[in-house]
């Protein structure tokens, strides 16, 4: 089960990747992000439907704090830079309830790290929180901040 846990938490070993893994994980969030919305037009059906989507977030951010609580054990840190199945997560979450689009996609990549980065409005306490919570927090906290930028550009200028 220790290699199951560490394969899922570094999403398929992208948080090895020596230089800034918190991106590559990102970009891995986009990819998962991508194949969502192709498989939304391929197979008509809920993929991207805002309550569908819902669902699948919880789910993924429920299954995200158990399994990045497991690896940080494996791995033996705090909070280890190659647990990124946080980034996807919050990634995910920047794009809830959003139209498809390069724009919104590029945007929603780039406010989701530098909030993730930058982590305004002291979401840093989150990483505080025990084992996975604290893992996956600040990043679920920088997604909801990033979607609210971008519903809130979306209002406002029409997109």
């Amino acid at each position: 089960m220790r290699k199951v846990f560490i394969f899922l938490g570094t999403v398929a070993g992208v948080g090895y990747v020596p230089i800034l893994p918190g991106t590559a994980g990102t970009l891995a969030g986009v990819i998962i992000y991508l194949i969502f919305s192709k498989a939304s037009k391929v197979f008509p059906g809920p993929f991207l439907e805002p309550l569908s989507y819902l669902v699948m977030l919880v789910a993924f951010v429920g299954a995200g704090v158990w399994i990045s609580g497991r690896c940080n054990q494996y791995l033996k840190g705090n909070d280890n830079s190659s647990i990124v199945i946080d980034e996807v997560g919050g990634f995910l979450i920047t794009m809830f309830a959003l139209p498809f689009s390069m724009r919104f996609l590029l945007l929603g990549f780039i406010l989701f790290r530098t909030f993730d980065i930058v982590k305004p409005f002291k979401i840093e306490k989150l990483e505080k929180l025990p084992g996975g919570w604290g893992i996956m927090a600040d990043d679920v906290a920088a997604g909801i901040l990033a979607n609210l930028v971008l519903q809130a550009a979306r209002m406002m200028l029409g997109w």
